[in-house]
């Protein structure tokens, strides 16, 4: 049975404000930014054009750089200079960025106001009314905000201009009709404003209510998998970072959706430190699938050998034994994991203490038990005639006989990774899967020593090629017996903490050199129905 979650439910106004979140309040003080260095070029490069059309041009005192309107000018461009430094680096509250916001666009009516001012009266309530409407406008467009808060700032601006206006002006016949041609020019730029920032805003909170999943607000898609895409996100009253897992919507049949719930159902009875933690299912009413586990920082095993080459065995067997204690909990709960690799392990660096590894995505894992609830067998939920798994790291049986693998297929897989993690890429590579699945068949792997050319202790060569024997009754028993056969190697240099601290200390932020080949390494589901049917040869094959 799963668990069905209200869409609505979020914090108090997280919606409707524009700092009711952390990613708002980010969002703003941006955006705040970008407003501000946009004024900065355009008042400061007018400034500037004026100085150099005075210093090498006409010459004319009325058009100096110090002169009132040249001034008016710099003054603008220091306000919008001012709240650009002001919300560029240092993390802003709410509160101090709404005063910012309400703050640098008063005072920016201000000097306006002035500069029309400083000009003829038919000149200087143009200049004025034209900054104020390009103003507000680009406010509402570029700064996002309420439409109540656009229209009072926009009103009190408004009154400012009239104000400027009046004084301007002076006790005459025209100052009633000067005044209220200021305020209906000034109001209706305005209410322009105003709609603009209606719709704007609109749209982003429509973003925002599409992205919200019960009680998590979805933040950034981290990656994807073979069942669905991974976000992170954050829980709404915890404010803890999470992992959510979304089923593609083009694979809501009722096989991929019993397969999504079993998979957070099987996971979620794992609870060994090196499995992935589940927190939450759900569902919404417009029937997206999605768990939430523990998000975690650190990077995949493929990615480790792909930036740092080899690593050295002490640190290998520091790994496996770690998988080895999360398979064992798993293979004796009754569930094979079937997708074991180097993108399916990621290593965490923990301070004071040392790596732990997580073994992730259970999406492909086989349990002999019957699932009543979702009205489907195993048989209809893995697939008998089903080939799963990524060709380089499928066990032979996994290939031949896809029903019969068990806990030895992973064992298999674990071999694979490992032989991967001693030389730097897998046992077996050729340019088509048929191939890769052939050599897993009938080829027997090389020592890891000779493939590296390079001395890897021979104790843990002959575990890593036991894992790899073709027949599954020839490799290790259990994860528990590959485990203690692991714990018994000799070594000079066990992968301390020490050493730990050190490598993610001085290596953990280098760039990717190379990108694996995508075609291989890719999850394979095939159908091997066909097979039956020779009217029918072809295959229908699947890669995710």
């Amino acid at each position: 049975m799963h668990l069905e979650l209200p869409r609505s439910i979020r914090p108090p106004g997280a919606a409707s404000t524009v700092t009711g979140t952390e990613e708002g309040r980010a969002f703003f003080q941006e955006r705040l930014a970008i407003f501000g260095l946009c004024l900065l070029v355009l008042a400061g490069g007018s400034w500037l054009l004026l100085a150099f059309a005075y210093w090498f041009g006409s010459g004319l005192d009325e058009h100096g750089p110090f002169t009132a309107g040249g001034l008016l000018h710099l003054t603008n461009a220091l306000v919008a200079g001012g709240l650009w430094w002001a919300t560029r680096r240092e993390k802003r509250t709410g509160l101090q960025l709404h005063a910012l916001d309400a703050g640098a666009a008063l005072a920016l009516v201000a000097v306006w106001g002035l500069a029309g001012a400083s000009l003829p009266a038919p000149i200087g309530a143009f200049v004025a009314l034209l900054s104020f409407t390009l103003g507000t406008l680009a406010r509402a467009i570029v700064v996002p905000s309420t439409a109540w808060r656009t229209l009072a700032i926009g009103v009190v601006g408004a009154g400012m201009l009239v104000l400027f206006t009046v004084w301007h002006n002076g006790p005459s016949r025209s100052v009633l009709g000067g005044a209220i041609a200021t305020s209906c020019w000034a109001l209706s730029a305005t209410a322009i404003a105003t709609l603009a920032s209606h719709t704007i805003f609109g749209l982003r909170r429509e973003v925002q209510k599409a992205r919200v999943l019960g009680q998590y607000t979805l933040e950034v898609k981290i990656g994807s998998g073979g069942m669905g895409d991974v976000w992170r996100a954050s829980h709404a009253l915890l404010r803890r970072p999470t992992a959510i897992k979304l089923l593609r919507p083009g694979r809501l049949d009722d096989k991929a959706i019993a397969r999504f719930e079993r998979e957070v159902q099987l996971t979620a009875r794992l609870t060994h430190p090196n499995t992935v933690s589940i927190y939450d299912f759900g569902r919404t009413r417009d029937g997206v699938f999605y768990y939430a586990m523990e998000l975690l920082d650190g990077i995949d095993l493929e990615q480790l050998v792909r930036e740092h080459g080899p690593q050295p065995a002490e640190r290998v067997i520091h790994l496996l034994l770690q998988l080895c204690g999360a398979l064992a909990e798993a293979h004796e709960l009754g569930l094979v994991h079937r997708d074991i690799k180097p993108q399916n392990v990621l290593l965490c660096p923990r301070k004071n203490d040392q790596e732990y590894t997580k073994l992730l995505d259970f999406g492909l894992v086989k349990t002999l038990h019957p699932h009543p609830e979702s009205g489907l067998t195993e048989a209809a939920l893995t697939g008998v005639n089903t080939l799963a798994g990524t060709p380089l790291y499928m066990s032979p049986e996994a290939i031949q006989a896809p029903e019969s693998v068990d806990a030895r297929s992973d064992l298999y897989a674990l071999g694979v990774v490992a032989w991967y993690l001693l030389v730097g890429h897998p046992p077996f590579e050729a340019n088509s899967i048929i191939e890769i699945c052939g050599q897993h068949l009938h080829t027997a792997p090389r020592r890891p020593s000779v493939a590296l050319r390079a001395s890897v202790p021979s104790d843990l060569e002959d575990i890593v090629l036991a894992c790899l024997e073709k027949r599954p009754e020839d490799r290790p028993r259990s994860a528990r017996e590959l485990r203690r056969l692991l714990e018994a190697c000799a070594l000079e240099q066990p992968w301390t903490t020490e050493r730990s601290i050190d490598w993610w200390r001085t290596r953990s932020h280098s760039t990717p050199v190379s990108e694996p080949p995508p075609s291989i390494s890719q999850t394979l589901a095939l159908d091997l129905t066909a097979r039956e049917q020779p009217a029918a040869p072809e295959l229908a094959a699947r890669a995710s």
